[in-house]
């Protein structure tokens, strides 16, 4: 394969096709192709953006439909029939049915962007300035998000100093001794702590990034509590372990709370096109007309295949197809767990999330390569990438999913020497 364009043109800030070193031509399910035609199974699907896998038909068809009869592409936040349906779809597939009522803003195409707004409103809301965020997270790449991000690796970037945000323990960080829960209250409650009351608390259910460690529903539920006795707003950025991936729509649901305002992106438009959307409490829309504002505020064609996405959630055929994927693959994690032991020492995540810690970031990285040779591609996460991470399409077909979990095994069983 060439690569010579892609060295010489693009910027050394490219990540992932330096660390493949192929050259991908199409899609479809969870199998992707270089253009050789070699087949690899993708179990990192496009970092979490493609939960229902690569060109799902059922997605894919409105969307071409839709190309076909010269519809409006480009419409700011302008009244156009693309997003009514949407508006409609979303609120009668998602959001009734699990008794959610909230307004929807259209931020801009990212999740930084639903991020960025978010914060913007907690802090308009409040009146205040500061910002609770945890150790590990991560929330984007503006420099908002950055601020309230909390890997090493990000700290750095932008030049700019994190003002107006305090670091807070996550669950059962750095270990399941410290309570981080009694800790923020304490820093609540104590006007010796120093720290003034935040705008906001926001957290992500799992940190995917992070090292995909999973907070317990207790905690989450006390982080609930927390911010309804503070009168904090609680801000859930569920970019990447939402739109199903830990098997509810929303990741908190089985935590059974009630976010403030929510964030999502990834794969909210089902098909990889850039969206994202902020859901917030509608006593908290103190928005004013244009306040926050961004030229692409929705893409049409991405509504159109959003509000596919969000039909497939009563298609009983994908939610069970769903259920039986999520206990395969933790099936499979629990058993490299206890049979590689020696160098996987630790599972991590909630339904097809899964993280599987390694005992040092060196055997991780072989054990990512030798995947990636037999035709499984993965990636690694963690502050020291020592945690293989595991995203399969929630709806990946039993085919795809026993040659990816084979092809694993047998890259975690070259490099166990035990």
């Amino acid at each position: 394969m060439d690569i010579r364009e892609f060295q010489n043109r693009e910027s050394n800030v490219c990540r992932y096709g330096p660390v493949y070193g192929a050259v991908f031509s199409r899609a479809d399910g969870a199998s992707i192709w270089d253009e050789n035609g070699t087949r690899y199974i993708d179990f990192l699907i496009g970092s979490g953006a493609m939960n229902y896998g690569h060109n799902h038909p059922k997605i894919l068809a409105p969307s071409i439909d839709y190309l076909r009869d010269g519809n409006i592409q480009m419409s700011l936040d302008m009244y156009t029939t693309a997003k009514r349906s949407f508006l409609q779809t979303f609120n009668e597939y998602i959001l009734e049915p699990r008794g959610m009522d909230y307004k929807i803003q259209f931020p801009g195409p990212t999740g930084t962007n639903a991020n960025e707004a978010a914060l913007a409103l907690a802090r308009k809301v409040t009146g205040r300035s500061s910002v609770f965020a945890f150790s590990n997270a991560f929330h984007g790449m503006s420099l908002g998000s950055l601020s309230v991000s909390g890997s090493a690796s990000t700290s750095k970037l932008g030049g700019v100093a994190r003002h107006d945000v305090v670091r807070v323990p996550y669950d059962s960080f750095p270990n399941e001794s410290v309570n981080s829960l009694e800790y923020i209250n304490a820093l609540l409650s104590n006007e010796g702590s120093g720290v003034e009351k935040p705008a906001a608390i926001i957290l992500e259910t799992i940190q995917a990034e992070g090292g995909m460690f999973a907070a317990s529903k207790d905690w989450l539920r006390g982080i609930r509590k927390i911010c309804d006795d503070h009168n904090i707003l609680l801000i859930v950025d569920d970019i990447q372990a939402g739109c199903g991936r830990t098997g509810d729509y929303f990741s908190f649901e089985e935590a059974d709370i009630k976010p403030d305002i929510i964030t999502l992106s990834k794969s909210l438009s089902g098909a990889g096109f850039p969206f994202s959307i902020v859901l917030i409490s509608p006593d908290i829309d103190f928005w004013k007309p244009g306040e926050h504002s961004g030229t692409f505020r929705g893409s049409n064609l991405a509504f159109i295949s959003s509000a596919a996405a969000a039909k497939l959630w009563k298609d009983s055929d994908f939610l069970a197809s769903a259920r039986n994927n999520r206990r395969k693959l933790q099936a499979f994690a629990d058993e490299v767990c206890s049979v590689h032991k020696s160098i996987i020492t630790d599972k991590r995540g909630r339904g097809l999330m899964v993280g599987l810690k390694c005992k040092d970031r060196d055997i991780a990285q072989k054990i990512h390569n030798s995947a990636f040779s037999g035709g499984l591609i993965i990636e690694t996460s963690g502050a020291d990438r020592d945690v293989l991470k595991l995203v399969p399409p929630i709806n990946i077909s039993d085919e795809e999913m026993e040659i990816g979990l084979n092809i694993l095994n047998s890259s975690i069983e070259e490099h166990n020497y035990a």
